[in-house]
């Protein structure tokens, strides 16, 4: 499979080398094809903003103590996310039962215990050895002083609960004889907020091999409106979409106009915008390895990284369509016949 991908790679750039830049562009968009779009739409209805606001309510609760690394309430969060996985019988890749990657505290630092990766898969029917991985951190700021708890419900509960209803939507596709082609890998991992060490953890200890991992689409806060939007809430960031591969950022594009017409902003794309978010999450470490990602963000606002950050002050019928249409990039990406490639690294 590894020469099958290969010759496939060549045979794109050779297609491709002597054309312009517009005549690329032009090859490409005329050549996606969206992989069935009834279906897309079906399975990604299931994802709705009432079971999202039921795990968030969970998720980022007082019970878990704001999840800070290695904590009892970051424990109590993994096997929150373990639970759910067993009971929708969504499997792991690390065998029955098995949903930890464990990240030693030597790892870590001194500050920190142990902690954990939280991994479930769906194995793609036709392409299993390749493999999407759509990622989120569930760690966040833990307890202040005065006793405050970081509930982090936007950052970054809403991704966390995010890939629990898109994990549920591919598994009823799976069990309808509609599973994706290529395999779903959904990575929780720990540690982003204190220097993306769990993702960093990953690609040293990968469960796949990164040169079949096709793409990485890494969800970081989206379910807040920022101050930009507050007149325009119809909006998400994208990050890094375009940096590695050019086919994967037309597939964005298309998926989204076909299905969702959000507005696509890219004003934190640029490598001179000072925020740099695209260093920030835990895609960077993939995208260092060449793997094309998407960054999903919906922007700060005044209760980031503050105790204030609830459950109640989330949008749930945005973050329902936002993560509509990542499940349904993923969707594209896990079933179109050939896999994309990073054409820019």
């Amino acid at each position: 499979m590894k020469i099958l991908l290969y010759a496939t790679a060549l045979s794109f750039v050779g297609s491709c080398s002597t054309l312009s830049h517009n005549e690329k562009i032009r090859e490409i968009t005329n050549n996606i094809t969206i992989e069935q779009p009834n279906k897309i739409l079906e399975y990604a209805n299931t994802i709705t903003a009432k079971e999202l606001k039921t795990h968030l309510y969970t998720f980022a609760s007082d019970t878990f103590q704001g999840r800070k690394v290695g904590s009892k309430g970051q424990k109590l969060a993994v096997n929150f996310l373990k639970n759910y996985y067993i009971s929708e019988d969504i499997s792991s890749p690390l065998g029955e039962a098995n949903y930890f990657q464990i990240i030693p505290k030597s790892y870590l630092g001194e500050n920190y215990n142990d902690s954990e990766n939280v991994v479930a898969f769906i194995k793609g029917s036709e392409k299993p050895e390749e493999v999407i991985i759509i990622s989120a951190h569930h760690d966040h700021e833990g307890i202040e002083k005065g006793g405050k708890i970081y509930n982090g419900a936007d950052d970054n509960g809403s991704g966390t609960v995010a890939l629990l209803e898109m994990a549920q939507a591919f598994k009823k596709a799976e069990e309808e004889g509609n599973g994706p082609k290529r395999s779903i890998l959904f990575l929780h991992v720990t540690a982003e907020e204190v220097g993306l060490l769990g993702s960093r953890y990953y690609i040293q200890n990968p469960i796949f091999l990164l040169e079949n991992t096709i793409a990485n689409l890494n969800i970081d806060m989206i379910g807040r409106v920022d101050k930009r939007h507050k007149d325009n809430t119809n909006y998400i960031y994208l990050i890094g979409s375009d940096r590695l591969s050019t086919e994967l950022h037309y597939i964005s594009e298309a998926v989204n106009t076909t299905f969702f017409n959000l507005e696509l902003n890219y004003k934190y794309n640029s490598e001179s915008e000072n925020n740099r978010y695209y260093y920030r999450s835990d895609h960077y470490n993939f995208a260092e390895k060449g793997i094309p990602i998407i960054f999903y963000f919906n922007g700060e606002h005044k209760d980031y990284h503050q105790p204030t950050d609830t459950p109640d002050k989330i949008n749930y019928p945005l973050l329902e369509k936002r993560i509509r249409l990542i499940f349904a990039t993923a969707w594209q990406l896990a079933n179109q016949e050939k896999a994309i490639i990073a054409d820019k690294y």
